[in-house]
């Protein structure tokens, strides 16, 4: 397949995705491949954090689940911005498996 064809049949694969997952898509590529997210051997048990930081994807992910709201992430983690949060949602919608058996783990460690 030439890049001609390839780049036809990913407009129709593209026009063929709901608006909300265009959306989703093209956040995605406009963030980068890596969506603000980063897993570094060493680094928190190897689990995903945010960029630059060492707070897990795991961790804001239970919070909201327990009822934290993304107003008071932000204040109890001062660097984090918005964009990480939603940077978070994707790769936890992405990758929920992963994040309750981190959660698990964690839990299973007290």
């Amino acid at each position: 397949m030439n890049t001609v064809e390839a780049l036809k049949q990913t407009e129709i694969a593209i026009a063929r995705l709901s608006d909300a997952d265009r959306r989703r898509l093209f956040r995605k590529f406009a963030r980068g491949y890596d969506g603000g997210i980063e897993k570094k051997d060493g680094v928190m048990g190897g689990a995903a954090c945010i960029r630059n930081t060492r707070i897990p994807v795991w961790l804001l992910h239970q919070a909201r689940v327990l009822g934290m709201s993304e107003g008071d992430l932000l204040k109890s983690y001062p660097g984090l911005t918005a964009e990480d949060l939603v940077n978070a949602w994707d790769y936890v919608n992405l990758n929920l498996e992963e994040i309750e058996s981190q959660i698990a783990r964690n839990e299973s460690d007290d």
